[in-house]
């Protein structure tokens, strides 16, 4: 049987070839390829119901990103060995890959769309995500699904100054912006990514960059389809009433625009305000006809409402709440709000709410990221919850969305780059949480601002402080409008959704979907620039209520301290089977993590109280302190013989006591001087160079009586007769030491 297999390449910037092929894997479904470089491969694939089900104006698109763990050669963690639930890794690449596919299908298209991207082989320094999309609008491409595509994404980073598209991951450790740029051939449509405090015109330079090499990738995928020369179905998924629509056009248009110009700061009475309108109209028809036509209404009243509020605020330059175009709305915050939490923080923003809280952990708390390509572990974790009561609805309780998971990603990324990474300054695994209790218009900008003051509150010394803002835009092409802070309602009339955070010096993280094309690029600049001078606003705000970190954590929040050791000292202090750092923990009441870091040992105490971390440390120093000539050590004896007494002057190490370095007289019972567990103060007076072992003397930190005449000295012997006296010692010390233990007879 013949396999009739079509492909299309091209190349990226750093000369890797990017392979689109189709005709060989998944043939029943609507469209299916295989994109394919280096040892990476992405099976997407495409399925469309023919008919939208009944009543749907909307795009019921779902997009789903899996990584198989047989790509890399390794067993799925967990007790069932089987992939399971997607990981918050892909559900961030299927939120990216679904952004930028859902703009480019038709409007009155309504038939249910699945996409499916697998990946099937992988390569530990390629990061997939950079190429899902790319799979993804293939596969559209070489369908019979109507779509307006194609689009593509690439990541755009920037290394040692150089903008890189689709960096390796060791590349990436270097990089001082790390975008996800998706777009068409002639429109950005989506943005997502994290920086180290670039400026306004940086990010603009790198989104360009992006957008030249997405051009050739939408080439290579018109060329693959038009090989395959599938045409796209026609479909009818929407129908409509004309008269109907110019009726609630001529009845509501003008009501909705007063309500627009009437200023309602609050979110519920506009809105039961737009609602009374509607309800007007229906008023006019009969029961019959209302009922019959109750879907046609709605939507077309939609489109009018949308209509009014947008030519409202391109007329007036005025927002439906009455602020004007880059007014931001009221702020107020609160730290130290929940007493036994270890940082927390209310900020409030006109109808939107965060609480924040922080907590501080050990190294045992960092989050295991298990991936089939990303592996390692967080040491900041932000979880964001969206509860249903933050926009008063009634909503059942089903987990964690990919909303919060997406929210809770960009959050994070605003703030983790200001957080130090050095132990010595913050040695704490953190987890940060933030729950909205109201919410009307970009709550993920509302956790930055509480995530930044609950950090603070807690004692974490962040770099500078961090704030984001959402903007939005309006335009019909002739006209635009952009909004800093925009409400909800402005969100879903509007042209883009555009989140910025960032310190007073740069800009750490954004996310943006733009629904409108051929947005210039002198738009999108002013755009970031009013977008940088609300951020500095709303920090000068949060500066009113804590201007700086606390200078020391709070009473209650256990404390945490690191050590760095020499790596040839990590088994001393872990001992055989662990038995002398379990002794540690118990006795002084801590818990201690060792870790193997660039040939050294990074140490973590963790304790409740100074006193306990002080005990472990000395404990600690003691086993890994090098002796040295010269040093007073509190010893214990460990065993007295006839020419001295063997004592432990460092955990682990013994040293000679020889009965001429007891004292200044004639020794001659050396047991008449000390006992077996005695605690002597000894100085180190020499390490033999051959053989490693220790003279200790008591005699040197004693004073030298008066008239002491030094006895004469008898010719010694050559090194070698010395060497074996020692070992003549050493052998009796260990014999007698062995008798010791022998069981006694009766």
């Amino acid at each position: 049987m013949s396999i009739k297999e079509i492909s299309s390449s091209f190349k990226l910037p750093n000369g890797k070839e990017v392979k689109i092929e189709t005709g060989k894997l998944a043939k029943q479904a609507n469209g299916a390829v295989v994109v394919t470089i280096d040892d990476t491969m992405l099976l997407a694939t495409v399925v469309a119901k023919e008919e939208a089900a009944e009543n749907t104006d909307f795009m019921p698109l779902s997009v789903d990103y899996k990584e198989k763990y047989y790509a890399v050669g390794r067993f799925p963690g967990g007790f069932f060995k089987r992939e399971a639930k997607p990981s918050d890794y892909e559900i961030l690449i299927s939120r990216l890959v679904d952004r930028a596919l859902r703009p480019l299908f038709p409007d009155d298209f309504h038939a249910e769309v699945q996409v499916l991207v697998t990946l099937i082989s992988g390569n530990k320094n390629v990061l997939p995500d950079a190429y899902a999309a790319l799979a993804a609008s293939s596969a559209i491409a070489v369908s019979d699904i109507p779509f307006h595509g194609a689009i593509s994404e690439v990541r755009v980073a920037q290394i040692n100054g150089e903008f890189v598209i689709n960096p390796n991951v060791d590349e990436l450790e270097n990089a001082t912006l790390e975008l996800i740029v998706a777009a068409d051939k002639d429109n950005i449509m989506m943005v997502e990514g994290e920086c180290k405090e670039v400026s306004e015109e940086t990010m603009i330079e790198a989104l360009k960059f992006a957008h030249e090499v997405i051009k050739i990738q939408c080439k290579a995928q018109d060329e693959l389809a038009a090989k395959v020369g599938k045409a796209k179905y026609e479909y009818c998924h929407e129908v409509n009433d004309e008269e109907l629509r110019k009726q609630i056009h001529d009845f509501s248009y003008e009501k909705c625009y007063k309500v627009a110009g009437s200023h309602i700061t609050n979110k519920k009475l506009r809105s039961e305000s737009f609602k009374q309108v509607k309800e007007e109209f229906i008023a006019t028809l009969s029961e019959e006809e209302a009922a019959e036509k109750s879907f046609l209404i709605s939507r077309y009243f939609h489109d009018t409402e949308k209509e009014a509020v947008r030519n409202y605020i391109l007329d007036s330059k005025k927002r439906i709440d009455g602020r004007s175009l880059d007014e931001i709305r009221p702020i107020w915050s609160e730290v130290d709000y929940l007493p036994s939490a270890h940082g927390s923080a209310i900020f409030t923003r006109g109808e939107t709410q965060s609480l924040t809280a922080v907590t501080l952990g050990t190294k045992l708390d960092e989050q295991i990221i298990d991936g089939a390509i990303v592996e390692g572990k967080e040491k900041v974790i932000l979880h964001y919850n969206f509860p249903s009561f933050s926009t008063g609805e009634v909503k059942p309780n089903r987990g964690v969305g990919r909303r919060e998971v997406g929210h809770g990603n960009l959050a994070l990324r605003a703030l983790k780059g200001m957080i130090p990474t050095d132990p010595e300054i913050n040695p704490y695994t953190i987890r940060i949480v933030s729950d909205i209790l109201e919410s009307n218009g970009s709550s993920s900008m509302a956790t930055v601002c509480a995530g930044t003051l609950a950090l603070m509150d807690a004692g974490v010394k962040m770099e500078k402080p961090v704030t984001g803002i959402a903007m939005g835009l309006i335009t019909d092409n002739n006209r635009y409008a952009v909004l800093s802070d925009i409400l909800g309602d402005e969100d879903h009339l509007g042209d883009m959704d555009f989140k910025v955070t960032g310190t007073r010096d740069g800009i750490t993280a954004c996310q943006m979907d733009i629904k409108v094309d051929g947005l210039p690029y002198d738009i999108l600049a002013k755009a970031l620039d009013q977008a940088k001078q609300g951020r500095l606003h709303i920090l000068d705000k949060i500066s009113e209520t804590l201007e700086a970190p606390r200078a020391d954590y709070k009473p209650h929040v256990p404390r945490i301290e690191s050590m760095i050791i020499d790596k040839e000292f990590i088994g001393a202090v872990i001992g055989p089977g662990g038995k002398i750092i379990q002794d540690i923990q118990a006795t002084t009441n801590s818990t201690i993590v060792i870790e193997e870091v660039d040939e050294k040992g990074i140490i973590q105490i963790f304790a409740p109280d100074y006193e306990s971390i002080t005990a472990a440390r000395a404990r600690i120093k003691a086993i890994v302190t090098k002796p040295e000539v010269g040093e007073i050590y509190q010893g214990k004896v460990k065993s007295i013989l006839e020419f001295g007494a063997f004592v432990e002057f460092l955990p682990g190490k013994e040293g000679l006591l020889h009965v001429s370095e007891i004292a200044w007289e004639k020794v001659g019972d050396v047991n008449n001087y000390m006992k077996v567990g005695d605690t002597v103060e000894v100085k180190l007076i020499e390490i033999d160079p051959k053989t490693g072992k220790f003279r200790l003397s008591k005699k040197a930190l004693l004073p030298k009586p008066e008239g002491y005449v030094e006895p004469e000295r008898r010719e010694r012997g050559n090194r070698d007769n010395r060497d074996n006296r020692d070992n003549r010692d050493n052998r009796d010390h260990r014999n007698n030491r062995h008798n010791d233990n022998k069981p006694k007879n009766g």
